[in-house]
């Protein structure tokens, strides 16, 4: 039997309030334990690009300054 077939004579907020409810207090742990772990990845990917930018930004900021100053010999 299909989802649909089971659901078909249930009022509406059986279908919209009671059902996702259960879902959410059933996996509500895991839904969070995966949603803080996307926002976690999330959060070290974008501190890696911040930190590789101002390496590159330092970096480039030098090697120009040490020119210059060569050039000036």
């Amino acid at each position: 039997m299909a989802a649909k077939q089971i659901l078909q004579g249930l009022p509406w907020w059986v279908k919209w309030v009671v059902v996702p409810l259960l879902v959410i207090l059933v996996f509500g742990g895991l839904i969070t334990s995966v949603v803080g772990f996307v926002a976690w990845l999330l959060f070290r990917a974008l501190l890696l690009v911040a930190v590789i930018g101002g390496l590159v930004y330092v970096v480039r900021k030098f090697t120009s300054s040490s020119r210059s100053s060569r050039d000036d010999w």
